[in-house]
């Protein structure tokens, strides 16, 4: 019989939007078609799931359609634009898993919670902006937006560029009681889309937005850690993590310890605009809970059952 998990799926902005793809909005109900037939089978098979997303692509558009209308009509400041892409890309996420469970006989509806997370007004992010969100720019482009916008952008790969912005530290997720409230309900969840819409405080003012975007594995571990959850799950488009990435001798890793990933982490096999998050997300929730079984999965979307079977996937333990 199969243990029945509580289980944090965090969800690439690419389960959405393809590289490859426009990215219109016909294109992310198809692709969120596919990502809910993955996510309805651990939902079938008696799992729980809460279920977070990234944003990047999605953002980085949304942040373009500003620069496009702004001799129409005024731009959105980021933080409304990471609300306005949370509310979308949760009610495309939700409605497709609702859609899959009802076709598979399940009468279970999904919501989406517009989530906002609490960070620190002094995080050094806000001075060395490092998270990259949009479209590949050329050189040229990057020149040309960073003198007429004031963007900050850099170097991905050999002549390709990306826009960079904040990326704070997630201290806290305002709507957490709310959250837990439906997780032991038994709730079908998908919060803290995007990272959540990042929120500062003041002591006079109370709560405000701040122009940055969350990592949404690292507020994953959070969220992970305040439900109590038995596995974090981080879906990308990789069947393992590997040591020695893209290298002749690369290796896939399919177990590793927190304190091999720590060690490898500070090695830098896994660099900060591609798997160190995901590492650095797992190392946080299990350094932080009291679960001895608790365990972090890495792997392929399409592949997520088999993941939790453990069939697949690098699954990382406290020992």
């Amino acid at each position: 019989m199969t243990e029945k998990l509580r289980i944090v799926v965090a969800l690439g902005g690419n389960a959405i939007s393809r590289p490859d793809e426009e990215g219109n909005v016909d294109q992310q109900f198809a692709n969120s078609h596919a990502t809910a037939g993955a996510l309805a089978t651990l939902i079938e098979q008696g799992h729980q799931l809460v279920i977070t997303h990234g944003n990047g692509p999605q953002i980085g558009n949304f942040l373009l359609r500003n620069l496009a209308a702004s001799g129409v009509i005024y731009p959105l400041p980021m933080e409304v634009a990471v609300a306005h892409v949370q509310g979308g890309m949760g009610y495309m996420i939700a409605q497709t898993v609702t859609n899959e469970l009802t076709a598979r006989g399940l009468d279970r509806t999904v919501t989406a919670i517009v989530t906002t997370v609490l960070v620190d007004r002094d995080d050094p992010s806000f001075v060395n902006p490092s998270k990259p969100i949009g479209r590949m720019l050329t050189i040229d482009d990057a020149k040309r937006l960073a003198r007429e916008e004031g963007w900050q952008t850099k170097e991905v790969s050999p002549g390709t560029y990306r826009r960079v912005v904040p990326s704070p530290q997630p201290r806290r997720i305002i709507e957490i009681d709310n959250i837990r409230r439906s997780v032991e309900a038994g709730d079908v969840l998908v919060v803290c889309g995007g990272g959540g819409i990042p929120v500062a405080d003041d002591p006079k003012k109370g709560l405000f937005g701040v122009r940055a975007v969350i990592d949404k594995v690292l507020v994953s571990a959070v969220l992970a850690l305040a439900i109590d959850a038995d596995v974090m799950m981080i879906l990308t488009n990789v069947d393992h993590v590997a040591l020695n990435f893209g290298r002749s001798d690369e290796r896939p890793i399919e177990t590793m310890s927190v304190a091999q990933a720590e060690k490898w982490l500070a090695e830098g096999q896994f660099p900060a605009g591609t798997m160190g998050p995901k590492v650095q997300g797992a190392i946080d929730f299990l350094n932080a809970t009291d679960k001895p079984g608790a365990r972090v999965i890495i792997g392929p979307l399409e592949r997520a059952a088999e993941a939790v079977a453990g069939k697949v996937g690098t699954h990382v333990t406290k020992n």
